[in-house]
């Protein structure tokens, strides 16, 4: 399942292209494969290598949009939310969440108590635990690393994360090859093909082969995120700009003094809302919310940030006393949301929005905003928006009931357990194969049956396998070094990103991948010149 473009794709036609691999356009691809539509997948870069990536990784109901009225936007996400923890449970985990109150608060006690019923009407269905409000005393026993400094009590309630949100693009794109879609990775769409007022089709060039090629399509979707704009700037046509993004910053850092056991959802000293998230072993703390028209292949977190995410995370749990040594490296993203020049960045809406051009352009849809936790339901309305430019009547969607590929047909514990017992591998690395790969994980383990020096450890931080390094490129459409690391062994979002591990899976690569020592040397020195806008310590422990 390796990334080949058909000699003959110059000679197809399909029903739909999707330009943009993140989770959107990926489950847009899967929907649309699995009611029968001839799909192609394109992006510019790797799947889920934009937006994708630089999330706060929650599947949440969306709390704070009850604040601005958004009340089917909440209920979508909640109903999405629990569908993931079904279809998705290796990937998808119930997160319990803690509000503290304070004085000088502009949610007061009495707003997020109504939020917290309101949240729990709106999800009657739901599996996870309703929520509880604590006292003071109780807030501080439960949490002891808060500030106990005008504090008025708190509120617990349970949402859930998606550890490697990566992991749930790149498992939507192979259900969607399963189902017979096409996907060419590397391939920028750099010009939409018209017919009159009509788009027909794309012209893109593969990156990494120096390959251009045309492909005809009955109905293009615009689904770039960010990049939605650059997309149609080559329609020849004015459009009106769609796209206004802000940046979202986050930092990892390790447990800390007070650090809770559960996730902080709190109000900072300019209301807005940030975040102390349990992640992977440390902690996310995020996120800003500023507009950004600079380069969108090159968004760094700026220091102003760290400082302000820094500042109001030790506000909160004074004994934390983190500074600037303490972040073992930051990231930074831009949300696709609607452009609107003026106003708080927060009420611009997280809502997606199915754009159809037409009559200026007929056959062109173009989404804007959404989120990780409604990925599902916004390729649902997407693919029905296809059938209708098609002139048909849309087939049932199947994916509210289907399982993500590594979550078919097992009971996760006991997998886990059987797996452990049967792989002779040591428990570290078997939890991580689960956790990433789910009921695949066999499937992984069988790729060691070739060379049994594949079921060693290239990292020795997360016990992950070399036999995952093969996995990722001929089974999960991995092409590059940073594909393996950052999107499919997830090595990459350690402390340090694997630099040193980077130079074993490029050896694995030359053993078995047939990569001469030139290419391996290109992939490692442009993985670590990726890895510099995460402003990374250098030196890893692990290793």
């Amino acid at each position: 399942m390796g990334v080949t473009i058909p000699g003959d794709i110059e000679r197809q036609e399909f029903d739909l292209i999707v330009v943009g691999a993140g989770v959107n356009g990926a489950a847009i691809a899967r929907d649309a494969a699995i009611r029968g539509l001839r799909t192609l997948l394109l992006d510019k870069g790797d799947i889920a290598s934009g937006t994708t990536s630089w999330s706060s990784r929650l599947i949440h109901g969306g709390l704070r949009y009850l604040e601005h009225g958004e009340v089917r936007l909440v209920r979508e996400s909640l109903r999405e939310r629990e569908r993931l923890l079904r279809n998705a449970p290796h990937l998808v985990g119930p997160l319990p969440m803690v509000i503290p109150m304070y004085d000088g608060n502009r949610r007061r006690p009495s707003v997020i108590r109504a939020g917290m019923l309101a949240y729990d009407a709106l999800s009657l269905d739901k599996s996870l635990p309703r929520h509880r409000v604590w006292s003071t005393r109780e807030a501080l026993r439960r949490v002891p690393g808060l500030n106990p400094r005008g504090l008025r009590g708190a509120a617990l309630y349970y949402d859930a994360q998606a550890t490697f949100a990566e992991r749930l693009a790149v498992e939507n794109v192979i259900s969607a090859a399963e189902h017979g879609a096409t996907v060419a990775t590397y391939c920028r769409v750099n010009r939409l093909i018209q017919d009159g007022n009509r788009v027909r089709g794309v012209i893109a060039a593969d990156s990494l082969e120096g390959v251009d090629f045309h492909v005809s399509g009955r109905v293009v979707v615009n689904i770039s995120g960010p990049w939605v704009d650059h997309v149609l700037a080559g329609i020849g046509e004015a459009t009106p700009r769609l796209i206004g993004g802000t940046k979202g910053s986050h930092l990892v850092v390790d447990p800390f003094p007070g650090a809770p056991s559960t996730a902080l959802y709190y109000e900072a000293h300019d209301h807005r809302v940030v975040l102390v998230i349990p992640w992977n072993g440390r902690y996310l703390i995020g996120t800003t919310d500023i507009r950004y028209e600079g380069d969108l292949d090159d968004v760094r977190t700026e220091e102003g940030e760290v400082e302000y995410l820094l500042n109001e995370t030790n506000q909160v749990i004074p004994g934390a006393n983190l500074t600037r040594d303490h972040v073992r490296y930051a990231y930074a993203g831009i949300r696709p949301l609607p452009y609107q020049p003026t106003g708080s960045e927060a009420e611009i809406s997280r809502d997606h929005a199915v754009v159809d051009h037409a009559p200026t352009i007929r056959g062109l849809l173009s989404i804007t905003g959404g989120k990780l936790t409604t990925f599902r339901a916004l390729a649902e309305h997407t693919v029905d928006a296809v059938y209708r430019q098609l002139g048909k009547t849309p087939p049932r969607c199947e994916t509210t009931r289907l399982p993500l590929p590594g979550a078919a047909g097992v009971s996760l514990p006991s997998f886990r357990k059987s797996l452990i017992d049967q792989s002779g591998l040591p428990a570290k690395s078997v939890e991580r194969l689960v956790s990433i790969y789910g009921a695949r994980a066999p499937d992984v383990l069988a790729v060691a049956d070739r060379d049994p020096s594949l079921r060693e450890p290239f990292y020795a931080g997360t016990g992950s396998i070399g036999a995952e390094v093969l996995f990722a490129v001929e089974r999960e459409f991995a092409r590059t070094l940073e594909d393996v690391m950052m999107r499919r062994t997830m090595v990459g979002l350690e402390p340090g990103h694997g630099i040193g591990a980077d130079e074993a899976a490029a050896a694995i690569g030359r053993r078995h991948l047939g990569w001469d020592e030139a290419r391996a040397r290109d992939e490692v020195r442009r993985y670590r010149e990726y890895v510099e806008r995460f402003v990374p310590r250098v030196s890893d422990p692990a290793l």
